[in-house]
């Protein structure tokens, strides 16, 4: 349980150029004061991130837009008044306080406002903005819980703030308002279906971009498994086919093949609700992980709703892996 003494401890080491472990309401991040380079520089070294993949900045409250962008438009103002706190980013021209380092060196900025009281409680008693990507090794599956941040990170992070499981389980969505035309450069937790009933019209999906954002590398959110994706009635077939190939094989089994009869390592069934899946979903590969599979088959959702985030991730974390 968070008290108000960690917060304090928190927000101090912050302002002394450390990193904070921080839940959210999506994922927990590892943050750093947004307006301090090096500090900024320590979630890269520390993550193994790439210094070109921008940061997202976490503020405290919509009516502290104005510092960190150059200009709100009137659509970021609606989708900000509508889903701020929440698990909505906002992509817009950086504003002079957002140093490069925190952007990938792009003249955008990625932001958005948390919805955890823990997280709030922070950026309240720090007074700034903070840096927060998940709190991982660049490209793993992103932590839900405080346990997961000490396991992989340990002693890198300077502190570590317990504020329970993750709500929503998967990132935020990513939305860019720089023209004309908002468009998802990243499906998450606030669903498409929602972003089109506030504006009125479709928001677009584009299948490249010329704005950088956290999530787009082709590998990410992967376990130690490799993962493979077929088709939901394939699962099981595929599944014992690996283990005859010698396969330490974990399923993540669709809630329609629930009484089928599995011969596998591990198996996870997951829920039939694409919002429990997604709040489940990095637990569920960690835990496949933890269980010694080398061969992880699942399938795709449906793209509706919270679907098409879970999917966006598994699609990342079956892509093929970056050589060592």
């Amino acid at each position: 349980m968070v008290v108000t003494s960690d917060i304090e401890k928190a927000s101090e080491t912050l302002r002394a150029g450390g990193l904070v472990a921080l839940p959210t309401e999506t994922v927990y991040g590892l943050g750093a004061n947004a307006e301090d380079p090096a500090a900024v520089a320590r979630i890269f070294q520390t993550k193994g991130r790439p210094p070109t993949h921008p940061l997202i900045v976490h503020i405290g409250g919509a009516d502290q837009l104005d510092e960190w962008v150059e200009e709100a438009s009137a659509t970021a103002r609606l989708l900000a008044e509508h889903f701020w706190p929440g698990p909505l980013t906002l992509v817009l021209r950086r504003g002079r306080r957002v140093p490069l380092e925190a952007t990938g060196g792009l003249e955008t900025v990625a932001v958005r406002v948390p919805d955890h009281p823990v997280a709030l409680a922070l950026l309240s008693a720090f007074g700034g903005g903070i840096t927060a990507p998940s709190a991982n090794r660049f490209g793993s599956v992103s932590p839900t819980t405080a346990d997961h941040v000490r396991a992989e990170l340990g002693d890198a992070v300077d502190f570590v703030l317990d504020g329970g499981p993750c709500g929503v389980g998967v990132e935020s969505t990513i939305v860019d308002v720089t023209g004309e035309t908002p468009s998802i450069l990243r499906p998450g937790g606030v669903t498409r279906e929602d972003l089109e009933a506030v504006l009125g019209h479709p928001v677009a999906l584009p299948s490249t971009s010329h704005v950088r954002v956290p999530g787009q590398h082709p590998s990410h959110y992967a376990p130690r498994a490799r993962v493979v994706l077929v088709e939901p009635e394939r699962v099981v077939a595929e599944g014992e086919l690996a283990r005859q190939r010698g396969h330490q094989v974990g399923l993540l089994l669709p809630p329609a093949f629930a009484d089928a009869p599995v011969k596998a390592h591990a198996v996870v069934t997951v829920p039939a609700s694409t919002t429990a899946y997604a709040r489940g979903l990095y637990g569920f590969l960690r835990d496949l992980d933890q269980q010694g599979c080398d061969l992880i088959v699942a399938s795709l959702p449906t793209d509706e709703g919270l679907g098409l985030a879970i999917a966006n991730r598994l699609r990342r974390a079956a892509e093929p892996r970056p050589s060592a």
